[in-house]
This record gives C-alpha cells, structure tokens and sequence, in this order.
C-alpha cells in the first residue's frame, strides 16, 4: 500500500527527512534508478547554474518526491553514496552542537536554494567515528513525500563500530533513544509517532496496539557493524528477487542477501559505487492473518 499522504509530510528534530545521492555522472544514474523503481526526474537547478540537482519522484510531482541525484561539489574526491538528511529546528545550533560532542562541521550551515525562498538550510557534519551526515532545517523542501511503498526510501540505518559512543553523539543532538524493550537498532525520538497520528498517518497507534510501547517512535536504526561508522539507505520493493535481477541488468553488484523474520534484503552496489539495500516487507503469515482480520490488509 503506497504511503503518499494527502498532507505534506514533515519530520520532527531528529528524524531523519530526506536522501541524495551524488554522483559525476548524473545521467547515467538516472537512467540506473529511473529503470530500478520507475522513477520520474525534475530538474530543480536553472540553465546556467553549475551543477545539477534532480528530485526523483513517482509520479512527476512533488507530492511524491523520493530522494534526490545530483552532481558533487567542485574538488570532489569521495565515495560516491547516498547520504541521509537529520531534520533539526535550527542547523546553526546544531552544528554547534555537533562540535560541543566532539564531531567536525565539514561544511558550514547555509541556505540552499533560490535567495527568499530557500528549499532548506544544509550542514555536512561528521560525527565522532567518522560517519558522514546532513543537518537539515526545512525551508520550501520538507523531506520525502512518498515513503515505504515500493520504489521510495524505507529506512536509514548507522552502522557504528560503538554504540555507546554513537548514542552519547546523536542523543543530545537529535533527542534519540534506544530501548532493549524495541530489539536491537532502533533508535526512536519520542513523541514522532504522535506527530505521524496528528498529520499524515492517524491510525499508527491503533494499528500499532500490540507492538512494545514506543515503537512509533523509531526514526532510524543503530547497529553495531564492523569498519568504519557510516550510514546505510534502504528502499522498499515489491520483490527483492525482481529487483536484485533488474540491478544486475544495469550494471550493480549484488554484495548479500538475507531472508529474515519481517524482510527479504539484498545489499548492492550501483554502477557508480555508491552502496543500497533492497527491501521487500516479508512478515509472518499470522501477522498478515491478523491484519485482514482487523480490516487492514
């Protein structure tokens, strides 16, 4: 069932709101992941400006904006891989913040987008293991509009090689909270689910009713995971088999796969480097079973 509401979505401090990718060569991206999930594409930089920016969508809109491709800054020596947005009220205090709990600010807050009409006020941050992030204080830009169904953006995860030392950073910064009461990876901002109840998706707490308390609060996994921390982006499909098979056509790499209780992934390498798991929502048969009892399936 697509999740496209009919009001914009907006993302409290500390929920992550948005994805890119950037990449030298945008076409060809856009030609790979236009093909992966039927994406549509918008130019959003004017003729003559340098560099691009296309907002993905499903269906042309941007009621159903996705993510973003876009061409890197000038200099650019990096990985190419997608990179995860954190809403923040205020990207000036939270790049303060960020140095405070001993990350770096690679590059300082400023606005992006049209002078007097912003889509956002950006930082590039870099927390204290290493792992590359975003602060974003929505302007004209809330974040993605279409999420969880597939083709569009799942989840993002933090792989991190110390929990401990990545909660004492994101904790204050962006208010998150792991309970063992949730299982292993979740980090939740309280109070997000009651802002999805009062916007975009009323019915969470009922459909969530014999889930553990605060589960609708979960914005983000937080995993412990070897190397070096870094952010990981899922997107939802409907048959991770059929994707995986369409991603080798174009040229990705299939790195692993796993079947487990909820889902089937596949974690692959795009053709320009950049990492990305495939996700199809798998429950258990007596999960489905009680939601077409209930009415919700």
């Amino acid at each position: 069932m697509a999740d496209t509401p009919t009001t914009p979505r907006t993302y409290p401090h500390g929920v992550p709101s948005w994805i890119d990718l950037e990449t030298p060569d945008v076409d060809a991206a856009l030609g790979f992941y236009g093909d992966l999930f039927g994406w549509r594409f918008t130019e959003m930089l004017p003729p003559g400006v340098p560099g691009r920016y296309v907002v993905a969508s499903l269906d042309g809109t941007d009621a159903t904006s996705v993510a973003a491709i876009a061409t890197p800054d000038p200099g650019f020596d990096g990985e190419v891989a997608w990179h995860t947005y954190l809403a923040v009220d205020d990207v000036d205090a939270a790049a303060a913040r960020v140095v405070e709990l001993g990350g770096f600010v690679s590059s300082a807050p400023e606005d992006v987008g049209p002078p007097g009409r912003p889509a956002g006020r950006m930082a590039r941050i870099v927390d204290p293991q290493g792992a590359p992030g975003r602060l974003w204080q929505a302007g004209t830009r809330l974040g993605a509009q279409a999420v969880n169904a597939p083709g569009t953006w799942n989840f993002s995860n933090l792989f991190t090689p110390d929990l401990d030392v990545a909660l004492r950073f994101y904790g204050p910064l962006l208010g998150w909270e792991r309970s063992d009461d949730l299982g292993a990876g979740m980090a939740r901002v309280p109070g997000y689910g009651d802002h999805l109840a009062r916007t975009t998706d009323p019915g969470i707490h009922e459909r969530q009713e014999f889930v553990p308390p605060g589960f609708a609060d979960v914005a983000a996994g937080i995993l412990r995971g070897d190397g070096p921390a870094r952010w990981s982006v899922a997107f939802a499909v409907g048959d991770r088999d059929e994707s995986v098979a369409r991603a080798e056509r174009s040229g990705a790499t299939v790195l692993g796969t796993e079947d487990g209780e909820w889902s089937k992934q596949a974690t692959i390498r795009d053709p320009f480097g950049a990492e990305l798991v495939l996700a199809q929502f798998a429950p258990p048969d007596s999960f489905l079973e009680a939601e077409e009892q209930a009415g919700q399936v």
